[in-house]
């Protein structure tokens, strides 16, 4: 190998690893800073996703498999959110009538409040987050961010 060729190598890994270690920090930004605006309301982020997946279902229940998909932590125990939120009256749980299996969730009225306080705070939290960027370089970052995660 030229070095040269070496010397580009060595290169391209300090920048993979620069560009690794920037997606970790501004993600740790990114939580930190929900979960301060989120603590005052005692939610967690995934119950927070939750909810919000919920609100998407215009008044219909969702079942626990088709929050679970749309969770971005596929590793969240949507039963235990779930159960978390049940006490907070932000959800209702039902047994389905059709498949005694299958256990659809409902957002309430309690649910949709709290989130009418919450996202206008968490649309504060993205515009200090994009304020240096212009429309053309969320975009440029967004379809860039789709292609590393693919």
């Amino acid at each position: 190998m030229e070095m040269n060729t070496v010397h580009q190598s060595i290169q391209e890994s300090s920048l993979r690893k620069r560009v690794f270690l920037n997606i970790m920090y501004a993600q740790n930004q990114l939580v930190e800073s929900m979960i301060e605006v989120l603590k005052h309301h005692d939610l967690s982020i995934e119950q927070y996703y939750v909810l919000n997946i919920l609100k998407k279902q215009k008044g219909k229940a969702a079942n626990m498999c088709v929050i679970q998909e749309s969770m971005i932590s596929k590793a969240s125990n949507t039963t235990r959110l779930v159960d978390k939120l049940l006490l907070k009256n932000y959800v209702i749980r039902e047994v389905c009538s059709k498949n005694r299996r299958k256990i659809d969730v409902l957002i309430t009225q309690t649910g949709l409040n709290i989130l009418d306080i919450i996202n206008p705070l968490i649309e504060i939290l993205e515009e200090k987050f994009a304020k240096n960027l212009n429309v053309n370089q969320l975009e440029e970052l967004n379809s860039l961010l789709e292609k590393y995660r693919s």
